[in-house]
């Protein structure tokens, strides 16, 4: 006769559902021991039979709690009945996941059917708890990584395990930047790349996939979505769902690229949710848990000793206006700041890279080498001036400047259109075929036109061409 105690299952608690406010919904249990930790995945049924996943996000008087719904919740009845599932959520990480989308539950949406993953991770972790070396920047001399767009590689360059973001309002270009990037270091970098589609137009995932399959680097990026129609907790948390799979290849001691778009949204998210639980908004209209929010969000795109998370962030600017304090609330944690200018995009000059505007901590010439540094230095200067220079020839006329005004005047306006550049994930709409340039190429041409080695040739031969020859 047997002597051993059967196994028996774990016993889930249930609860009622009480309250459905549009995303946010309340749940009743019985007694204060039955209700579920923070972020503690609870499943329950619409009228129409559909799985709702929702997570727990605060804890109520009257032993309740009040969760954050992660699908819709059209159908959701009252009295409902959820049941308690003893864990985060968790979502497959693994080569698995090369070329396929998930949505923030981690499934996918592709229509390539399941994803046969070996692994799961949870989206949430503790920030205290992860392993902070940072090794590869601080023991040896920061690498930097050539992206073959001129402007960025000469004046705002890249380094592995840094923080880029790109700024600009509606229109401005910012997913174009985005796409380029992921190509150029796809191709010449060899590199695994992480996209995070926050909050954007499902048309616009739609033509990123396609893209990617047409230039046949779709087998090298891993893709979450949480799109503009879903719920606020479905944009919220895609965030986490994208460092995860940025997580998993970092402890693979791979370089990651991690391509957020856009991480407004997620503030955004953020403040819906945060209206929709009662809290009290701050002074300037967003959630008072904002700065944390962010905080968070950054600290897990780290480095190790052996892998970095480069992170390249579109960041929407609300009106054009840079001291929107979601956009402020970002700034704190980037190394390089670019920051799209309208006008330019207007005169045609892509990327609408505002030079002036923009900022990068990495131009320094213990980084990049004193050449690489004086030539953007002197660039700049020649950029600045030009903007002066060219209020008073709006009044006046070039041909009232000195010959030394002149001079500058017309040197800037070729660096302007040098730093123009055809991108290869553009060339349905521009006609003309995408330029890599490495960075030696960048830095000559620039020489060539500051030194005044091309001053006879005419500022049209410079615009939309690669390198200069």
């Amino acid at each position: 006769m047997s002597t051993e105690t059967p196994t028996t299952a774990p016993v889930l608690k249930k609860g009622k559902v009480v309250c459905v406010q549009g995303p946010v919904v309340d749940i009743k249990f019985n007694s204060t021991a039955e209700i579920p930790g923070l972020h503690e995945i609870i499943l329950t049924r619409t009228f129409d039979k559909r799985e709702l996943m929702l997570e727990v996000a605060e804890h109520l008087e009257g032993n309740m709690a009040r969760c954050i719904a992660l699908s819709s919740t059209l159908n959701l009845q009252r009295n409902s009945t959820a049941t308690c599932t003893g864990d985060v959520l968790r979502i497959p990480v693994g080569a698995e996941l090369f070329g396929r989308i998930i949505n923030v539950r981690g499934e996918p949406i592709d229509g390539k059917g399941p994803i046969n993953a070996k692994e799961y991770r949870p989206i949430h972790r503790d920030v205290a708890k992860l392993r902070m070396n940072m090794g590869t920047l601080s023991e040896s001399k920061p690498e930097v990584m050539e992206t073959g767009i001129k402007m960025i590689d000469l004046l705002f360059p890249v380094v592995k395990g840094s923080k880029t973001g790109i700024l600009g309002g509606a229109g401005c270009g910012k997913s174009v930047v985005i796409q380029e990037l992921i190509h150029n270091v796809a191709q010449e970098h060899d590199g695994a790349s992480v996209f995070t589609g926050i909050g954007e137009r499902i048309r616009e995932g739609n033509e990123l996939y396609y893209e990617f399959e047409h230039q046949g680097i779709l087998d090298k990026v891993m893709m979450a979505f949480g799109q503009m129609d879903e719920p606020p907790g479905a944009r919220f948390e895609i965030v986490k769902t994208g460092l995860t799979l940025a997580e998993w290849l970092l402890d693979q001691d791979k370089d990651v690229l991690l391509f957020m778009d856009n991480v407004f949204r997620f503030v955004q998210a953020g403040a819906e949710i945060s209206t929709l639980m009662g809290r009290v908004p701050s002074e300037t209209g967003y959630q008072p848990t904002l700065s944390s929010e962010v905080g968070e969000l950054h600290e897990r795109i780290k480095s190790t000793g052996k892998g970095s998370i480069s992170a390249f962030e579109a960041v929407y600017v609300p009106a054009d206006d840079l001291t929107d304090p979601a956009v402020v609330a970002i700034f704190s944690y980037l190394d390089a700041v670019l920051v799209l200018s309208r006008d330019r995009a207007q005169l045609g000059l892509y990327p609408a890279i505002d030079p002036l505007a923009s900022s990068c901590s990495n131009l320094d010439p213990l980084i990049v080498g004193q050449k690489h540094f004086d030539t953007a230095q002197e660039a700049v200067r020649i950029l600045t001036k030009y903007d002066e220079l060219r209020r008073i020839v709006a009044v006046i006329g070039i041909d009232e400047l000195s010959r030394a005004d002149r001079t500058i005047y017309e040197r800037a306006r070729k660096l302007q259109n040098y730093f123009t550049q055809p991108c290869f994930v553009a060339e349905a709409y521009t006609g003309r075929k995408g330029q890599y340039v490495t960075m030696a190429e960048t830095i000559a041409g620039a020489l060539a036109i500051i030194e005044g080695q091309v001053d006879g040739r005419d500022e049209r031969d410079f615009y939309m061409i690669g390198k200069l020859v």
